[in-house]
């Protein structure tokens, strides 16, 4: 009888952001948010150079942990997430250890998108979800084995999730999603008329 195994697995890490760490004031984090791209001159200017849809911190700030008390709480529950899913990816770290190397905010208007990248130079990438409005965009993440597919017909729309080439993950507003940063991921378009505000970070090994 053949055997068919399923091999070199990608994983996606899913979980409440309050199972693991502090607790984190939802209202006061989606506040606090909103306070720093307001005062947020130099990431202002950044999006406009850039043609950025919303506004990010990524270019402008890199010290939110130190700035806002419910940032350093952040990082903690962070760190304890990322903790578990090294684990569950079995990496083996040796004497170093997983440490947050960018933390930055997204605020994606109607109509806004972020298109499809990967993080290089990282390890372990994700967001947690401070406001997800009805028709606010899922992530779409991508087959990393794409470029490699060639002349290989496409799936079936009923494929099994894991033989799709595109996963498409609807989060909701306290969710953290986790993944290996080199799986290319992307935005699509907003459809909501609210905006759409997320965390994003990116972990590496030191």
């Amino acid at each position: 009888m053949a055997q068919i195994d399923s091999l070199f697995v990608t994983r996606l890490y899913r979980a409440r952001l309050s199972e693991l760490g502090p607790a984190i004031d939802a209202t006061e984090l989606e506040s606090s948010c909103y306070s720093i791209a307001e005062d947020d001159e130099a990431g202002q200017q950044w999006c406009e150079e850039n043609a950025y849809p919303g506004y990010t911190s990524y270019a402008s700030l890199s010290d939110l942990p130190w700035r806002f008390p419910v940032f350093a709480d952040l990082k903690s529950a962070l760190d304890a997430h990322v903790a578990a899913f090294a684990a569950d990816l079995e990496f083996d770290l040796g004497e170093g250890r997983l440490e947050l190397e960018d933390i930055w905010i997204n605020i994606l208007p109607e109509g806004g998108t972020h298109a499809s990248h990967i993080h290089p130079h990282s390890v372990i990438s994700g967001t947690t979800y401070v406001a997800m409005p009805d028709g606010a965009s899922a992530l779409k993440l991508e087959d990393p084995r794409s470029a490699r597919m060639m002349a290989s017909p496409p799936r079936r729309k009923d494929a099994r999730k894991e033989l799709r080439t595109f996963i498409y993950v609807t989060p909701e507003v306290g969710d953290l999603l986790l993944w290996e940063s080199w799986l290319r991921h992307e935005v699509p378009m907003n459809m909501a008329e609210d905006e759409r505000v997320s965390v994003s970070f990116n972990y590496k090994w030191v």
